[in-house]
């Protein structure tokens, strides 16, 4: 993209003021000093930056245009096996020296834990390779406004669309900086940007809403307005004049936008905090084949440009690129320290954190590696099944692995879509699911986590 104009958001100075973490570094150091001083054994502090601006129209107009930011810091400290945390956004004066001794007279009284504690120093982070996260191109209001209005009148333009639910755009940039007791200083940059627009087409009691949305960490990477407005305004044409269909069993089939999910629900049974509190239905699955011999599942950290990506966890410790699911085989949990040595396991870099918490496990860049048939193709031996477009509630149960949504899309017949569908749930046990799932080749990396076109065997779909 272009070099900022002159009505960018910010000017060149205030973007490298913005930029300039070094201001935060020395907070981070102040308090995990200050923390050492009023007789904490260990500490850690993050310090998070966020800026954002947005803007929302509808019918043209601009309904909503704000922005924030703001930066906010947070200490942990460690008395023996006692831990507290604080956070604060204003350090000023003898803040610094204030909060600290509060987190250790915390400390001091919080119950016991054997798990807590600073990461292994021969775990954390020396090299920090450059995932390009920061785009310093920060686009102007006006821009976000143009943008949405491309949006919007792509989107009305689009026939059978009756009236747009309005358009939005939106920039911005965060950042961390973690400093430790045990000589660990790391920062990340990230920008991200979006678009998105939700058109309504039919009429009276008969309409249909569906949107579009692009994010991207560079602007560059965006999808055009006039394709995010065309795209919800098909959509929700597409969705006019619902069917219901007779309670079944039939194969189903996930588009690329709600296939992610069933990624997810994965995802979080293989999160160690869950496993540790034995609330997951895939406690005693470890290594154990939970797929077809062909299916992948990549955590990727370290993806260039990845909406997810950096170089280091929320506990300073070394990310890599991980296989969770290799040749249809579960071989890692997602583990932090603390539930790392809970399972007697070492941490898998997968820490998360805000200022105000205690790190915990979570995922970066999720995908399911494609197939080698098309989405057509993989359709094309159904008679009659279920192309599932949209998912509804969250009836997934995490501690026995029951599946039960509610669903919109089209119904398949002879291999082609055919007319829309509606008022449909869709329900099953995760553990089939997993064991029929059979990924297309269109994979796109558009979202944290990216999937194709997925059919799923022998789902129960309840309709009329």
């Amino acid at each position: 993209m272009a070099s900022p104009s002159p009505n960018s958001a910010a000017s060149s100075s205030s973007v490298s003021d913005l930029l300039d973490q070094s201001a935060l570094t020395d907070i981070a150091q102040r308090l995990v000093e200050a923390a050492k001083k009023a007789g904490a054994d260990a500490a850690d502090a993050v310090a998070v930056r966020g800026v954002s601006q947005g803007v929302e129209i509808r019918d043209g107009r601009v309904e909503e245009s704000e922005r924030s930011e703001g930066d906010d810091v947070g200490l942990r400290v460690l008395v023996g096996k006692r831990q507290a945390v604080v956070s604060t956004n204003d350090i000023s004066g003898d803040n610094v020296a204030t909060l600290a001794a509060r987190a250790v007279a915390m400390a001091k009284v919080a119950p016991e834990d054997a798990f807590v504690g600073l990461a292994d120093p021969a775990l954390l982070a020396k090299d920090f390779p450059n995932l390009d996260l920061l785009d310093r191109d920060v686009p102007s209001l006006a821009e976000l406004e143009r943008r949405a209005h491309e949006a919007e009148e792509a989107g009305l333009a689009v026939k059978g669309v009756t009236k747009s639910s309005g358009a939005s755009a939106s920039s911005g940039i965060g950042g961390m900086v973690l400093v430790t007791s045990t000589g660990f200083h790391g920062a990340y940059l990230r920008s991200s940007q979006g678009l998105s627009m939700t058109a309504i087409a039919g009429e009276g009691t008969g309409m249909e809403r569906d949107y579009d949305f692009t994010s991207a960490i560079h602007g560059s990477d965006l999808a055009a307005p006039h394709e995010i407005g065309r795209s919800a305004g098909e959509r929700a044409v597409a969705r006019v004049n619902p069917r219901k269909v007779a309670t079944c069993k039939a194969p189903v089939v996930f588009d690329p936008r709600v296939a992610g999910s069933l990624i997810g629900h994965l995802i979080g049974a293989a999160n160690g905090a869950s496993v540790a509190r034995k609330t997951s239905f895939l406690k005693d699955k470890l290594g154990q084949q939970l797929f077809d011999g062909g299916i992948r599942i990549i955590d990727d950290p370290l993806r260039v440009r990845g909406l997810r990506s950096q170089t280091f966890d929320a506990e300073g410790v070394t990310v890599k690129r991980r296989a969770i699911v290799d040749e249809g085989v579960l071989t890692t949990w997602l583990l932090d320290c603390a539930t790392a040595r809970e399972l007697g396991m070492a941490t898998t870099g997968h820490a998360h954190r805000g200022v105000s918490s205690s790190p915990s496990p979570g995922a970066y860049n999720l995908h399911l590696e494609p197939g080698d048939v098309t989405p057509e193709e993989l359709i094309s031996d159904i008679k009659e099944g279920f192309y599932i477009t949209d998912l509804i509630g969250s009836g997934v149960n995490g501690v026995t692995g029951d599946y039960s949504r509610g669903a919109s899309g089209f119904w398949i017949e002879n291999g082609k879509l055919t007319y829309a569908v509606s008022e449909v749930t869709i329900a099953g046990h995760l553990f089939d699911i997993f064991k029929s799932m059979r990924p297309a080749n269109d994979l796109v990396f558009k979202y944290g986590v990216n999937s194709p076109t997925v059919r799923i065997e022998g789902l129960t779909i309840a309709g009329r």
